[in-house]
């Protein structure tokens, strides 16, 4: 997916879940959520692609691994259980959704990497430093239709009407102020209660990424 999709994709399925147990918003944070779904193409894009793109030549290595995931998830249980702080297990939700929305399940030496060994499968790309991140971003904008362009749609479709219902409460400061209220009914549960939430989450989320890719 590209830059909307994973963003839009992501927030939709949280967006849903909040709606059928109010209780996720209380381990979920939207802005640490939008950032780990874009995290692991932050950090493999340039250090595969640009940085090391001469030895590597993969833009999805070390991030785009359920170990990277789930050694994230591990801190972020922690810092829930000492501090309930839930920046860092929002931030791992996304990293989760990514991968899901990738379909890295496709790419098994990477996805469960090291298991089928330490090296990296290198892309047939023949572009890599500045010049790949040229024409990724030229490519993003080509007019031609792709597959690939259907869950794009969808999340820039979901990231304007979040961004429109921002900007609403932005202006009615009422708004802010019942969602406080709303928010402190909803105790934060505990790390147990909290872990299975994010495994379902990630479940669900599976599914729905499943069926917007055999759209």
């Amino acid at each position: 997916m590209l830059l909307f999709g994973h963003i839009g994709v992501t927030l939709a399925v949280f967006i849903v879940l909040g709606l059928l147990d109010p209780q996720i918003k209380t381990i979920i944070d939207p802005k640490y959520l939008v950032i780990g779904s874009l995290l692991p193409d932050i950090i493999d894009k340039p250090v595969g692609m640009v940085i090391f793109s001469s030895i590597l030549a993969n833009g999805r290595i070390i991030g785009h691994t359920l170990l990277f995931s789930i050694s994230i998830l591990l801190i972020g249980l922690y810092l829930y259980d000492e501090r309930k702080d839930i920046r860092i297990l929002s931030l791992t939700s996304g990293t989760f959704f990514h991968l899901m929305e990738d379909q890295m399940w496709g790419d098994p030496r990477t996805l469960f990497w090291p298991l089928f060994g330490w090296s990296f499968p290198k892309d047939s790309i023949d572009r890599s430093g500045l010049e790949y991140l040229l024409a990724l971003f030229s490519e993003s904008f080509h007019p031609q239709f792709t597959e690939s362009y259907i869950p794009e749609i969808l999340g820039i479709g979901v990231t304007v009407v979040l961004a429109l219902y921002w900007l609403k409460n932005k202006l009615n400061k009422t708004n802010l102020d019942d969602k406080k209220i709303r928010d402190e009914d909803f105790e934060k549960p505990k790390t147990d209660i909290a872990a299975s939430y994010i495994i379902g989450s990630i479940i669900f989320g599976y599914l729905v990424v499943k069926a917007i890719t055999t759209l």
